[in-house]
């Protein structure tokens, strides 16, 4: 019997294909925005977790001033490399510590200009930040100490710059200094906060100071964790270091902070799969809408099949069987439109996660879940046309125009 009301809701189905297809385009669309909604907000949270890992592993950043962004603010004093050197010697579970100071800057080489981000640091920036050589070396010890003109340049300086060409050993003129490039950094790409990270050149942090800033500043000091330590406890120990350096008296405020990156991935992630589930709850609402034209058009069609109805009901149908036999119409057509809408959902996913350069995550959950609760909606609103049909009386559903 089921076999054969499934039979006659398909026939009824292909009768009036533009009006089924129109029926369930609420249900298509439906499906196919909180499907895609939902892979590429999981796409954009695992692509901000990796945009953030790439900035260290287990990393502490320490910036002067009291706000956790940007650069300190308030007047509060710079960092000093031996304020790195005290943390590297005084902190357990520390792998290692990196001074950093930054500024901006005209590169030349081969008659190209190109502005860039100049770092100076000691070759533990490379261990804080995860960066790898592509080609070349480190600094030595007696490149660091002396402030020698050499350098480290990303893919993309080398890309504007050189070309293909082998770079190493190569000049770049960085403002009024000439720099040898003694290596060449491995590509990261796009940054956490849509920065290119590959365009950055890094010499000794006494080059930068000595010969291109002329100051001892120190913006930045970069603390990369051991794995398993505590970073609650390694960022008590820096916070108490840094305010005995910094000579503040128990009552005093920190002038400085201390940004853990782990803890700023779990902030952001956080935030995506929030917005991720309100999005796919907004597009939800177009599922009941979808279900609300279901049921208008499982009402017209018993009004248009009453003398159909009556007859088979006439001749000894049983109330259940035509209630079944509309209720599995209206869970066919609610169906079809929740596979059409993965489907549709699927390459929307495919193609807008490369446009905007986040993974591709297949989430089969929630593709079931779409997939069954379209159904659900058939069997909801497809219930009240369904009784509707198996109450009708079938002398006045014969007499019926």
């Amino acid at each position: 019997m089921l076999l054969n009301t499934l039979l006659l809701a398909l026939r009824s189905i292909r009768r009036n294909l533009l009006r089924s297809f129109l029926t369930i385009l609420g249900i298509v669309i439906g499906v196919s925005a909180v499907i895609t909604m939902v892979t590429l907000g999981n796409g954009a949270t695992l692509a901000v977790q990796n945009q953030i890992s790439s900035l260290g592993t287990n990393l502490l950043q320490v910036r002067p001033g009291q706000r956790m962004m940007g650069p300190g603010g308030g007047g509060a004093p710079a960092f000093k490399d031996v304020d790195a050197e005290a943390i590297a010697s005084q902190i357990g579970g520390i792998a290692a510590v990196a001074p950093e100071a930054r500024t901006g800057a005209t590169l030349v080489a081969y008659g190209r200009n190109w502005t860039s981000s100049v770092i100076g640091s000691s070759n533990a920036w490379l261990i804080t930040g995860n960066w790898k050589l592509e080609d070349g070396r480190e600094f030595s010890d007696d490149e660091l100490r002396a402030g020698s003109a050499v350098c480290l340049i990303g893919a993309t300086v080398r890309r504007e710059l050189y070309g293909t060409r082998p770079v190493v050993g190569e000049q770049l003129r960085v403002k009024q200094i000439s720099c040898a490039i003694v290596g060449v950094l491995a590509s990261k790409g796009q940054g956490s906060f849509g920065n290119d990270q590959d365009d950055v050149v890094l010499v000794p942090l006494k080059t930068l100071q000595r010969r291109i800033t002329g100051n001892t500043r120190v913006n930045t000091l970069l603390v990369s964790m051991m794995d398993g330590s505590d970073a609650n406890r390694v960022k008590a120990s820096i916070t108490q270091l840094l305010r005995e350096r910094r000579k503040l008296a128990d009552s005093d405020e920190d002038n400085f902070n201390v940004l853990d990156t782990k803890q700023l991935a779990d902030t952001l992630s956080g935030t995506t799969k929030v917005m991720t589930m309100l999005l796919g709850a907004v597009a939800a609402v177009s599922l009941l809408v979808g279900g609300i034209g279901i049921m208008n058009i499982m009402l017209v069609s018993v009004t248009e099949r009453t003398r159909e109805i009556g007859l088979r009901l006439a001749i000894g149908a049983l109330e259940r069987e035509v209630l079944l036999q509309f209720l599995i119409e209206a869970v066919v057509l609610a169906s079809l439109g929740g596979l059409i809408g993965i489907v549709l959902a699927t390459i929307a996913s495919i193609v807008l996660a490369g446009v905007m350069q986040v993974p591709y995550l297949f989430n089969p959950t929630i593709n079931l879940l779409s997939f069954l609760f379209s159904a659900g909606i058939g069997v909801l609103f497809g219930f009240f046309p369904a009784r509707r049909a198996a109450r009708l009386d079938p002398i006045e559903a014969l007499r019926h125009e």
